[in-house]
C-alpha cells in the first residue's frame, strides 16, 4: 500500500507533529498490552463517531486545497503540501476504522449525525476494494503533497477529488 517515500513522508509528518503525536503514540503503545483483553468498551457508536471525526478533518483539508486550486491567486505550495500530507496519513488509517460491528446502516428515519453511519453495507462485503481505494487515494494525496509547481498541484488535486468521489459513490449512503 505504501511506497518507501510514502513511509518517509509519514515519518516526517509524525516528527513535525511530535509534540502532539508523541504522547498519543506513547499512550497507544502503553495501551497495546490490552490487545488480548476485552475491547467492548469501544462501542460501534464510538467507532462511527471517531471515523466521522477523521473524515471531517480530511474534508476541512480538502476544502482548503480545493479553494487554493480554484483561486486565481498563486498557490502557497508549502501550506498545500502540508494539508495534502495530512490527508495522505489520515487516509492510510481510515479503513482501519471500519470494524464489522460498525456496519450499522439503517435506511430511513432520523439519523443522529454524530453516531449514525452513512457507510454502505457494501463497504464490508467489498472491503478489499474499499481498502485499495483508500490506499490509492492516500497515494494521490501524497503526490499532491510533493507537487513541484502549481500546474502539477492542480492536476493532482483533480485526481484526488476523483478518488474521494469514487469512494463516496461506492461506499457512502446519501439518504
Amino acid at each position: 500500500m505504501m511506497t518507501g517515500s510514502h513511509h518517509r513522508s509519514v515519518r516526517l509528518w509524525l516528527r513535525r507533529g511530535g509534540l502532539v503525536v508523541g504522547p498519543v503514540v506513547a499512550a497507544g503503545l502503553a495501551g497495546s498490552v490490552a490487545w488480548g483483553q476485552d475491547q467492548s468498551a469501544a462501542t460501534p457508536a464510538d467507532v462511527i463517531f471517531a471515523r466521522k471525526s477523521v473524515m471531517d478533518a480530511i474534508s476541512e483539508k480538502m476544502d482548503a486545497l480545493e479553494a487554493a486550486s480554484a483561486s486565481t491567486k498563486p498557490v502557497d505550495l508549502a501550506a498545500a503540501h502540508e494539508q495534502a500530507d495530512v490527508i495522505s496519513v489520515l487516509l492510510m488509517a481510515f479503513p482501519h476504522m471500519f470494524p464489522p460491528a460498525s456496519n450499522q446502516w439503517k435506511p430511513g428515519g432520523d439519523k443522529d449525525p454524530a453516531v449514525d453511519t452513512y457507510a454502505a453495507p457494501q463497504l464490508w462485503s467489498q472491503f478489499a476494494d474499499f481498502y485499495k481505494q483508500a490506499g490509492d487515494t492516500s497515494k494521490t494525496a501524497f503526490d499532491v503533497s510533493r507537487a513541484p509547481g502549481e500546474a502539477e498541484f492542480k492536476a493532482k488535486m483533480a485526481q484526488l477529488r476523483n478518488g474521494c468521489d469514487a469512494c463516496h459513490a461506492s461506499y457512502q449512503k446519501t439518504e
